[in-house]
């Protein structure tokens, strides 16, 4: 009698219109109070318990991460990368959308902030060289939704926040299903612009390819002090969700400078001499190799025996100074040019410090950082306010016994795994369709993760199955956030944009079942690397 109760109440609350974090608590207090033999003690100890969850503590940092990097341009320039790798294919500005999405999905960990940053510059970019709105909007639409497949993912830390698997591996397990998931999509638009006969880009060459990847090489780089650091053993998932929120807001506002009190002043002025360039550049350059291999080469050797810090910098240190005399030497006309330019770029370093240490207290202060900061701190609230609710929910779920009787019930039907991934499916892409993903998935793990152990499904590849599930139901109406993200951002009506994202689902549906029933796509990488989840029944 309780369950049903349990679920009338959540289900009468959701189409009263009541918030979904209100109608998971509300009705977990109400049965334990009135129906239930567990104590209200409980509901306190379990909002706390809650609000105490290490795990959980990545989300605010993943949020605030993401909002530095799509206020402080990386997107522009990552699509300018992406351009240049995959632009000269017959459909190449929608294929560099696609990979555009994948690369900052990598840094924000959210559907919606890529959907937003890529979306702004990219649907304007195609529909410049002659691409429908509407298939630009059913592109950015889809490939968005690999903002919460590819690492970081703040759904996976909240699935491993319900059910207590690994967070190192379910990132790691989402790598090589989110490269599959934007290669079927790249595909998909290659054989729909050799039908529609859409523009390919010109090839603009390895040096465009370069320059792409240079410019975008600081944001870029924040993938490998996330993965690097969780997998060499450095950090923690959550310790790297703090690192990434530092080096997001220093790479926005001191090096990119497309935000805050140094926003628009180059590091170089159009008035410096061109052996200025070349020195500042060169020892830029030297700088930046010490700066990755310092990191690189912890990440590598965090374990080997014999390896000091003193000698990873000493190597470090000669290998840069051969880089920067290499660049020195290429760009400034031989040898004999390296003292000079090396001397005429001093000023130029000289002036940008100057700048930094002027501004460096105004940075933490400006309204630029002030609004994202307050902007991270609105979703980050309305994140966990849910979060919290449906864990109270899943408590209720768990003290009545609920996930038991139900696991009952199926192996007496005679439910084999098979048949209960095909019920998980369909259960997520309806609900998925009228929740948001966090509460969603915070609802339905800790009921179907028991009956999951007991057919024997691997618990990573459940949750890969079902960030997937949340992937299709950001695109699917009436509540896919997607959806009115891309609405937004378009002025398109939200019929339409359901009509230009649909062809584009359907290869999300094929990768569903692919994902489904191949595990190997989830599970080889993970395991791998770091053995395989286990969990105690």
């Amino acid at each position: 009698m309780e369950p049903i109760l349990l679920f009338v109440m959540v289900i009468g609350l959701l189409f009263l219109g009541v918030p979904v974090a209100v109608s998971l608590g509300l009705s977990s207090v109400l049965l334990i109070a009135l129906f239930s033999n567990d104590s209200m003690s409980s509901v306190a100890i379990q909002l706390f318990t809650a609000s105490q969850n290490y795990t959980l503590l990545a989300i605010p940092f993943f949020v605030l991460a993401s909002a530095f990097m799509s206020t402080g341009g990386v997107a522009k320039r990552i699509i300018r990368f992406a351009i240049a790798a995959v632009g000269h294919f017959r459909g190449g500005l929608a294929m560099a959308s696609v990979l555009a999405c994948m690369l900052f999905a990598a840094l924000s960990g959210s559907s919606p902030a890529t959907v937003v940053a890529i979306g702004t510059i990219a649907i304007a970019g195609m529909r410049q060289v002659g691409y429908t709105k509407e298939f630009a909007a059913g592109i950015i639409a889809n490939a968005g939704t690999l903002g919460i497949l590819i690492p970081p993912s703040i759904v996976m830390v909240v699935y491993a926040a319900a059910t207590d698997v690994s967070v190192g591996r379910l990132f790691l397990a989402g790598v090589i299903p989110g490269i599959v998931a934007g290669l079927m999509l790249m595909v998909a638009i290659y054989i729909a612009a050799r039908w529609k006969n859409l523009p390919a880009e010109p090839w603009r060459g390895v040096s465009e390819l370069l320059e792409g990847g240079k410019q975008s090489g600081w944001g870029l780089f924040l993938i490998v002090i996330i993965i690097g650091g969780i997998y060499g053993g450095v950090f923690t998932p959550t310790e790297a969700a703090a690192v990434a929120a530092v080096y997001s807001f220093l790479v926005a506002l001191f090096v990119y400078r497309d935000m805050g009190p140094m926003k628009g002043v180059h590091w170089v002025a159009d008035t410096d001499s061109r052996a200025a360039r070349v020195g500042f550049s060169a020892t830029v350059y030297a700088l930046a190799f010490f700066f990755v291999w310092m990191i690189l080469s912890f990440f590598l050797t965090a374990d080997w025996e014999g390896v000091t810090l003193a000698g990873r910098s000493q190597l470090g240190g000669l290998l840069a100074i051969l880089a920067g005399l290499a660049y020195a030497t290429w760009r400034g006309g031989g040898v004999g040019s390296i003292p000079g330019a090396l001397i005429a770029g001093l000023p130029v370093w000289g002036r940008n410090l100057s700048l930094m240490g002027r501004n460096s207290g105004r940075a933490f202060f400006n309204e630029d950082t002030r609004k994202v900061m307050v902007d991270a701190s609105k979703t980050t609230i309305m994140l966990m306010f849910i979060i919290v609710n449906a864990l109270l929910f899943a408590h209720t779920l768990t003290a009545e016994r609920i996930p038991d009787a139900i696991t009952t019930v199926m192996l007496d039907y005679g439910f084999n795994w098979f048949t209960f991934l095909i019920a998980v499916n369909v259960l997520l892409l309806i609900g998925g369709q009228f929740m948001e993903p966090s509460g969603l998935l915070l609802i339905v793990a800790p009921v179907i993760f028991p009956i999951a152990m007991e057919l024997g499904v691997d618990p990573v590849h459940l949750g890969i199955i079902m960030v997937v599930n949340m992937e299709i139901g950001m695109i699917t109406p009436p509540i896919g956030l997607n959806l009115f993200v891309t609405s937004g951002i378009t002025g398109m009506s939200l019929v339409q944009v359901v009509r230009a994202a649909l062809p584009f689902v359907a290869v999300l549906f094929l990768f569903l079942i692919l994902v489904t029933y191949v595990p190997v796509l989830s599970t080889w990488l993970p395991y791998g690397l770091m053995g395989p989840e286990l969990v105690t029944r």
